[in-house]
């Protein structure tokens, strides 16, 4: 008589975004000295830099502004976007406005931030968090990040590329069909911004995944960016979820330091200002954090997927007056 073993695996086994951000808060708060002190302090330089950036910039006539503004503007003329368009003017303005303020922030991007989120990868690829962590070892991470981060550079502005040449091809496949009317430039105008906000969001969300990749894993550069696109599949929503308090809370801080300080000075301004990029190094970790729980899920995930994907039945059967046994594998798929 046969005896059959099989595997029983269910699939349902994604963790929520809900839980993923209380799991995040809960560790924040369950290792809050060292999460506060340690690496809040190394992002500090970063989240001051890229404040003070983001209120500087935008209201001075910076000759880099200015210059990158220019270029941009001759790219859309020349790429045949129509001026009279007020979502290529604002999205021109955004543009230079986020590359001049990388440029200026990128001596401390590629010093104190990257840092800062090795060490607290360091912390979370433990039990328990390292009151006192091993300098070499965050150093070790940090090769890794560099690398990521270097590659995630190329990945967004590819993504950017590729955004603007959809809209090009949108927007000259329209024009030559004669649908060039100010309702119809206004309704690809809405389109063209909310395409261009997925694909965008989409990249960002893998190249954070990709630098928690690379630190937990210890395998920087295109391989690991290759590995969250990978993993990031069919979780994109959670992923966007996740990342939607955070970076709705640093824009609140931005609007903060901006409506609070602006051109002031003085004493109390400063300590004020202290205190607001403080609050965003917290943000900086708290995100970090949350990239590093929704990695765990992707691979606890994952998985469960490759089990169950490969699930086996063992048969075991006795041959007819032979006294052999007869052992039988074979490979199911739901």
């Amino acid at each position: 008589m046969p005896i059959s073993l099989s595997s029983m695996e269910d699939n349902n086994t994604r963790i929520p975004p809900c839980k993923i951000i209380r799991r995040s808060i809960y560790t924040l708060l369950q290792n809050y000295h060292y999460f506060t002190t340690t690496t809040a302090l190394l992002a500090f330089p970063f989240s001051a830099t890229i404040l003070l950036s983001h209120t500087f910039i935008p209201s001075s006539s910076s000759s880099l502004l200015q210059l990158i503004y220019s270029r941009l503007e001759a790219f859309f003329e020349a790429a045949g976007f129509p001026r009279s368009s007020g979502f290529f003017t604002l999205i021109n303005l955004k543009l230079s406005q986020t590359i001049s303020a990388n440029i200026f922030t990128l001596p401390f991007t590629l010093t104190f931030l990257l840092v800062a989120k090795a060490s607290v990868i360091q912390a979370l690829n433990h039990h328990k968090p390292c009151l006192q962590p091993s300098f070499s070892s965050v150093i070790s991470i940090f090769s890794h990040l560099f690398v990521t981060y270097v590659w995630n550079s190329f990945l967004i502005i590819s993504a950017n590329a590729t955004a603007f040449c959809l809209l090009f091809f949108i927007f000259s496949f329209l024009e030559g069909l004669g649908y060039y009317t100010p309702t119809c430039l206004l309704f690809l105008s809405a389109s063209g911004a909310v395409l261009y906000s997925i694909i965008l969001a989409n990249t960002l969300i893998i190249c954070n995944l990709s630098l928690v990749l690379s630190g937990f894993e210890k395998s920087g550069g295109h391989m690991a960016i290759l590995k969250a696109c990978i993993m990031i599949r069919d979780r994109a929503s959670t992923a966007l979820t996740i990342a939607l308090p955070v970076n709705m809370g640093m824009a609140g801080i931005e609007a903060l330091f901006q409506y609070r300080i602006g051109e002031k000075s003085g004493i109390l301004m400063g300590l004020e200002a202290t205190l607001i990029a403080y609050m965003y190094s917290i943000l900086i970790v708290l995100d970090t954090i949350m990239n590093c729980q929704f990695y765990r899920s992707c691979k606890a995930s994952s998985c469960v997927d490759q089990e169950w994907k490969y699930a086996y039945r063992i048969e075991i059967s006795e041959e007819d007056n032979r006294g052999y046994l007869s052992l039988k594998v074979s490979e199911e798929f739901p």
